[in-house]
C-alpha cells in the first residue's frame, strides 16, 4: 500500500478510511491475501511509528502537559480502534481458506502468530489495556520526576548512582539513604498504581478464559516453545547454580572490603579503593568512542551505529523530568531506530549503549523485509542481540579505558551476571506469585519479596533497612509496563553467553552467526534463530551450570 505522504496517523479519522479499504478488499486468491497482508503491514507500520514518535517524546520530557496529553490522546482514542481493526483484519487472514496456499516457509510463523492474537482477542480487553496503558504512563511520570538534592546541587536518581562507587564508605551511605528516603516518599502512591494493574490484568485473563494472568500473558507474549513450567526449572537451575558463586563473591567482597557484613551500598565500590571508572565525559564523547568501538569489531556495525549520529536517533543525557531507564524503539515506516537512556558518565551507561546498539543493530540488519511482523523477533532472541553485543565488544573496552581500566571493567561486567540471572529469576517468580495470587493483600506481597530476597539476595545485610527491601521491586519498570517480560533477559543471556563462547573460540565465525541471525528477524521461530546463530535453545540447568563455568574460568584469568 502506498500510505499517503501526507497521513497524519495520530488520528483515526485518517487511518480509519484506509484500513476500510483493506477491510473490503476482495480476497480472491493467495495473491491477493499475500497483497493484503503486505498492504495491512504498510499502514500498521505508519500507526506504529506514530506510536512510537509520541512514546519517545513523552518518556524524553514527563513533565511536558502537552507531550504527555497527546501520548494520552493516542493510547486512549487511536490505539484502541487499532486493536479493533487489527484483529478484524487478523481473523480475516487467519480464516482465510487461502491461508493455506501461501508458502509456508515464508508466512508459517507469521500466521502461526496471527491465529494466536484472533485466539485471544476479547473485545472488552480493550478499554481494560488502555486503562492499564494510563496507569503505567502515571508510574513514569512519578518516577520520572524524583529528584534529590546531594552534594550541594538537584539530581536525578540515576545521576546518583555514581556516589555508589566512592571511595569514602559514608559518601556511599549517605547517598544510598538519600535515594532510598526520595523513593519511599511514594511507595504508596506505586503500591496503589500496582494493585490497579493487578486487577484490571486479572479481569483480562477472566474475560479471555483463563484462570489467571500468568498463562493469559505467556500465550499473549507467543510463548510457543516453553512453558511457565520451564521457566520455574529455570528459577531453580539459577539457584543452584549461580547463588553459590554470588555469595562466595559477596564474602569475598566484604573481606576485602575489611566487614563483617556486606550492605546495600557496598556492592558497586571498587575492592581496592580505586576510584571510580569513569569512560567517557559527556553523551558527545560516549557516542564518538562507541563509534570507535564498533568500528574495530565489525566495519559494518561501526557504519550502522554511524546512521544513528544524526536524525534525531538518540537521546542519552540523564535530566529532570525524563524518564528512567534505557530503550531501543524501531520506528517502523521509516526504519530508523531510536535509543534512549540516562548516561551519567558510568561504566553502566557503557554496557547500556552498547546494549542498546545491539538493538538498534537487530534492527537494522532486519529492516529489509516488507512484513512488519518480521521485522522484529521473540524478545528471548530479541536480548540475545543486545546482551551477546555486551560480551563481544570486550576487546574493544580500550576504546573507553586504559588498559588496567578496562580489565576492571570487564570483571565487573562478569561478576554482575552471577548477580543479574539471580535479579532475573526474582522478578520472574515474583510475577508468578502476584498473578497466580490476584487477590493478595499487599502485607502478602511484601512477605513473598522479601522470601524471594532470602532465596536470590545473597549475602547483604539489610537489617535496619527492612522498608528499602521491601519496596525494593518498585524500581523495576518492566513489572509495571511490560508485565512478564523480564525472564526473557535470563534465557537470552544465556544465549549471549554461548554466542561469547563461541567468540573466544573464532571471533570471525561468532560475529557471523550473529549478523546472520539477526537479519532473519522474526521470520523464523525461536529455536532456529538460536539455531541460525550457531547455538541450541536450552536453559537447562547443565547449560547455566556450563556457561557459568565458563564465567568463572574467565574472572581467574582477570585481575581483580
Amino acid at each position: 500500500m502506498n500510505v499517503p505522504a501526507h497521513l497524519d496517523p495520530t488520528r483515526w479519522e485518517q487511518l480509519e478510511p484506509l484500513y476500510a479499504q483493506l477491510q473490503r478488499r476482495e480476497i480472491a486468491s493467495a495473491a491477493d491475501l499475500e497483497r493484503l497482508i503486505l498492504d495491512r503491514s504498510d499502514l500498521d507500520a505508519a500507526a506504529d511509528e506514530a506510536q512510537a514518535n509520541l512514546y519517545i517524546a513523552m518518556t524524553c520530557h514527563t513533565d511536558d502537559p502537552a507531550r504527555q496529553k497527546a501520548f494520552l490522546d493516542f493510547v486512549q482514542q487511536v490505539e484502541p480502534q487499532l486493536k479493533k481493526v487489527g484483529f478484524e483484519l487478523d481473523r480475516r487472514i487467519a480464516e482465510s481458506p487461502f491461508a493455506e496456499k501461501l508458502n509456508a516457509a515464508r508466512y508459517g510463523t507469521y500466521l502461526r502468530g496471527v491465529r494466536q492474537e484472533v485466539r485471544l482477542f476479547r473485545a472488552e480487553n480493550v478499554p481494560l489495556q488502555t486503562e492499564a496503558t494510563t496507569h503505567d504512563q502515571e508510574y513514569s511520570r512519578i518516577s520520572g520526576e524524583m529528584t534529590v538534592e546531594f552534594d550541594g546541587r538537584e539530581q536525578t536518581l540515576p545521576q546518583m548512582a555514581k556516589y555508589l562507587e566512592d571511595t569514602d564508605r559514608g559518601v556511599r551511605e549517605a547517598s544510598w539513604r538519600c535515594v532510598v528516603d526520595r523513593r519511599l516518599r511514594d511507595r504508596e502512591r506505586i503500591d496503589t498504581i500496582y494493585d490497579k494493574l493487578v486487577a484490571l490484568r486479572h479481569q483480562m485473563a477472566l474475560n479471555a478464559g483463563f484462570p489467571n494472568f500468568r498463562d493469559f500473558q505467556h500465550q499473549r507474549m507467543h510463548r510457543f516453545d516453553y512453558t511457565s513450567e520451564d521457566c520455574r526449572r529455570f528459577h531453580d537451575a539459577v539457584e543452584r547454580t549461580c547463588m553459590p558463586v554470588l555469595k562466595r563473591l559477596h564474602r569475598e567482597r566484604a573481606s576485602a572490603l575489611g566487614l563483617t557484613a556486606l550492605r546495600p551500598w557496598d556492592v558497586k565500590v571498587d575492592l581496592h579503593g580505586r576510584p571510580p571508572l569513569r569512560p567517557f565525559t559527556d553523551a558527545d564523547d560516549l557516542v564518538q568512542r562507541s563509534s570507535r568501538a564498533f568500528h574495530k569489531l565489525d566495519a559494518e556495525l561501526g557504519a550502522l551505529f554511524d546512521t544513528m549520529r544524526t536524525g534525531a536517533c538518540l537521546d542519552l543525557d540523564s535530566r529532570k523530568g525524563k524518564a528512567p531507564g534505557g530503550y531501543q524503539y524501531q520506528r517502523q515506516h521509516s526504519r530508523t531506530p531510536f535509543i534512549f537512556m540516562n548516561a551519567s558518565g558510568l561504566q553502566r551507561d557503557v554496557v547500556t549503549m552498547v546494549h542498546e546498539a545491539g538493538h538498534a543493530f537487530h534492527s537494522m540488519l532486519s529492516r529489509h523485509d516488507p512484513l512488519l511482523a518480521y521485522r522484529g523477533s521473540p524478545i528471548e532472541f530479541a536480548e540475545v542481540a543486545s546482551m551477546s553485543m555486551e560480551l563481544l565488544t570486550f576487546p574493544q573496552l580500550g576504546e573507553f579505558y586504559s588498559q588496567a581500566d578496562a580489565a576492571r571493567a570487564k570483571r565487573d561486567l562478569l561478576e554482575g551476571l552471577a548477580g543479574m540471572l539471580p535479579w532475573i529469576a526474582t522478578i520472574d517468580a515474583f510475577q508468578h506469585w502476584v498473578y497466580t495470587h490476584p487477590t493478595h493483600s499487599r502485607e502478602e506481597r511484601t512477605r513473598e519479596w522479601v522470601a524471594l530476597q532470602r532465596r536470590f539476595g545473597g549475602e547483604i545485610d539489610w537489617s535496619g533497612l527492612e522498608p528499602a527491601l521491601e519496596a525494593m521491586w518498585q524500581r523495576q519498570l518492566h513489572l509495571f509496563g511490560n508485565p512478564f517480560y523480564y525472564v526473557e533477559y535470563g534465557i537470552a543471556q544465556l544465549g549471549a553467553l554461548q554466542v561469547w563462547s563461541q567468540s573466544r573460540r573464532d571471533p570471525s565465525k561468532a560475529l557471523s552467526n550473529y549478523k546472520r541471525a539477526l537479519a532473519l528477524g522474526g521470520s523464523r521461530p525461536l529455536p532456529a534463530l538460536f539455531e541460525a546463530a550457531g547455538m541450541p535453545f536450552d536453559f537447562s540447568a547443565s547449560t547455566v551450570q556450563r556457561l557459568m563455568d565458563d564465567v568463572q574460568s574467565e574472572l581467574e584469568a582477570v585481575p581483580a
